[in-house]
């Protein structure tokens, strides 16, 4: 019996599974087949392939998720999840099917160019679905927001003076408007309603990020980066729920690679060139350490609601969170004096605090490991 190494490419769709195999050497991969995308049907093509340990699966990360990863799993073979973009793509091809991909798959698993990403367990997995849809739901309202004063605006209806947008009182007088016409009024209402019920959605997304910050998985460590200014519970909850584990980062450096905020190169011979960010890896991380590096720009202080954060954390996590306060607030006066745009500006303290937010992560997992 051969019991060389098989690499298989497996192209994924939501019923579907294309399946290629590329065998150890340098033969031509081979197109197996199609199969339904079911348990038994991946159980018994795999049997046909291989045994177990001679099977090495790849697949595309995809909106099918990590299901197949797990089933995969489950029954003992090693299966990677690979990460799309950074596929390599010949130029000039201008064909794409499902028979194609597999074996393109294969055949560059086998060689190794195909870059896997981090799976995330079910746990982490269900907590970022829960931030992801809070999320979501914050543009909804924006969405609703922009839809009710743009209509307002076009009936020639504005809001009294001293009475600022979302207010309390603007509620108020927002509940007590009329109109003449009945089509005008049930579009009012409508989207009135629309709003309403995006907040109410919120509120529960939002408590139950707080539970989970309280009582979950992974409560130490949000606890841990919510000692740090401008990482309150859904920013710290979210950047947990996006990153899973810390671990995987092993230096600082590492992670500000991640999050995309690190300058592009173009160097050669004695010339070197640094042009914009990257904009690699996650960009729901990207996005939470740019809004959280504003808050750089105040002083440093440990006022009344950060100080409630920091209750009952390790001296050695609170001493980098002040750290982080006197050296960012630092960076961000000392480049814009050099005449650097603000938005440059927020970037590149936005790339020091990922390093603090690991260092912090770090911490936490030590005073966890002592324990």
């Amino acid at each position: 019996m051969d019991y060389n190494t098989k690499y298989v490419g497996f192209d994924v769709s939501m019923k579907k599974i294309a399946v290629a195999v590329a065998d150890e050497g340098r033969s031509k991969a081979r197109y197996y087949g199609m199969i339904d995308y079911s348990i038994e049907a991946i159980r018994k093509v795999l049997k046909k392939i291989g045994e177990s340990d001679q099977l090495q699966v790849c697949y595309e990360a995809g909106p099918t998720g990590y299901g197949l990863y797990r089933i995969l799993k489950g029954m003992g073979i090693s299966c990677e999840v690979i990460a799309p973009s950074l596929i390599p793509q010949k130029p000039g091809v201008r064909v794409k099917t499902d028979k194609r991909d597999a074996l393109q798959l294969a055949t560059l698993y086998r060689a190794g160019e195909l870059t896997p990403i981090y799976v995330p367990t079910e746990d982490d997995e269900a907590l970022r679905d829960l931030v992801r849809a809070r999320e979501d739901v914050k543009e909804d309202e924006l969405r609703m927001k922009h839809r009710l004063t743009k209509f307002l605006l076009r009936n020639e209806i504005r809001q009294p003076n001293g009475i600022r947008k979302w207010t309390v009182r603007y509620w108020e007088w927002l509940d007590q408007l009329t109109f003449k016409r009945s089509t005008s009024r049930v579009v009012y209402q409508e989207y009135l309603q629309q709003l309403k019920e995006c907040q109410h959605r919120l509120k529960v997304l939002e408590q139950e990020i707080k539970e989970q910050s309280k009582e979950g998985v992974h409560a130490s460590m949000i606890q841990s980066l919510m000692t740090l200014k401008g990482v309150a519970v859904i920013t710290a909850t979210s950047l947990v729920a996006e990153i899973g584990s810390f671990d995987r980062f092993k230096t600082a450096k590492q992670f500000m690679a991640y999050t995309g905020l690190v300058p592009s190169e173009s160097s050669s011979g004695e010339a070197r060139k640094l042009g914009a960010i990257t904009k690699t890896g996650n960009r729901h991380v990207r996005r939470l350490l740019i809004e959280a590096s504003w808050s750089y720009r105040h002083r440093p202080a440990v006022q009344r609601i950060l100080r409630r954060r920091q209750v009952g954390q390790p001296t050695s996590v609170l001493d980098i969170s002040w750290k982080a306060q006197q050296r960012l607030h630092k960076r961000y006066f000392r480049l814009l004096g050099r005449g650097k745009e603000s938005g440059k500006v927020i970037t590149a303290v936005a790339r020091e605090l990922a390093g603090f937010i690991w260092a912090v992560a770090r911490e936490s997992n030590k005073v966890a490991d002592a324990h």
